[in-house]
């Protein structure tokens, strides 16, 4: 297990890699062992990474605050000056399908930190793929999309966003060029599309929480990406409700038209 010393990225990035090593194994097992069913091999990968996240946690920075999805909420986080937001394991659909669009997902919210939202860093990482994005040394992200390629909207596979038909047309009509819908599993994985190049943007609209986007959109935003709500408003995070209602994340010249859609259901 990682110890206390050394950044806080660094910790957060060795125990994501950690806990994705855990859940990709834990996945190859239930491929050689007795069979198991779908729901089972989801819950039993959720609950061993968040284990280990959080006793992790508790070793290495015993006096921070942690909320992870698979944990009991402790209220004593909202006095607290560092939470770690933590997602253990974020696609758990895509998991459970075999499919390489599952994440890690760990953040730190601080209260001091100098941002709206508070992020002080995030950590994705995409085990089956090999991938760990950073928000301290993340990829710049170009402006607008390359010109050789429809742009991209990347959604949830099962939420999509009602306003679909008018997003596409507001992508066309600002980058000049035919606009397509891409699903993709975990939002940590949306984000990696869109800082690998393969995507333009993403929009959440039917809500989620605050582990499934809080890593992500450090991440994003620290690549030059544009983050908010889909007012335009910087995202709300270690909240007593834990629910975030959406989310934008997208190249910076895309989002005046994304806006403009969103703020007419």
């Amino acid at each position: 297990m990682t110890a206390a010393s050394g950044s806080d990225a660094d910790l957060a990035a060795d125990l994501a890699q950690q806990a994705g090593r855990l859940l990709c194994e834990h996945r190859q097992r239930s491929l050689e062992g007795p069979t198991i069913s779908v729901t089972e091999l989801r819950d039993q990968a959720d609950a061993l990474a968040h284990r280990m996240l959080v006793a992790a946690f508790a070793h290495a920075r015993s006096e921070d605050a942690v909320l992870s999805e698979e944990g009991a909420d402790d209220p004593r986080r909202l006095g607290a000056d560092r939470v770690w937001i933590i997602d253990p394991l974020d696609g758990t659909y895509e998991y459970g399908q075999y499919r390489p669009d599952f994440a890690v997902h760990i953040a730190l919210w601080d209260r001091f930190a100098d941002q709206p939202d508070r992020l002080a860093l995030g950590i994705v990482d995409l085990p089956a793929i090999g991938l760990t994005l950073r928000s301290d040394a993340p990829p710049l992200a170009p402006a607008m999309a390359p010109a050789d390629r429809p742009v991209r909207l990347v959604v949830s596979r099962t939420r999509p966003p009602a306003q679909m038909d008018r997003l596409l047309a507001a992508l066309s009509e600002a980058a000049g060029r035919p606009a397509e819908q891409v699903d993709i599993g975990s939002v940590g994985a949306k984000v990696a599309e869109i800082l690998s190049g393969r995507a333009d943007a993403y929009v959440h609209t039917t809500g989620f929480h605050e582990w499934d986007i809080a890593a992500p959109a450090a991440v994003a935003r620290a690549a030059g990406l544009h983050v908010s709500d889909i007012a335009g408003a910087p995202l709300a995070l270690n909240q007593p409700v834990t629910r975030v209602s959406s989310a934008l994340v997208c190249r910076t010249g895309l989002a005046p038209a994304l806006l403009a859609v969103l703020a007419h259901p």
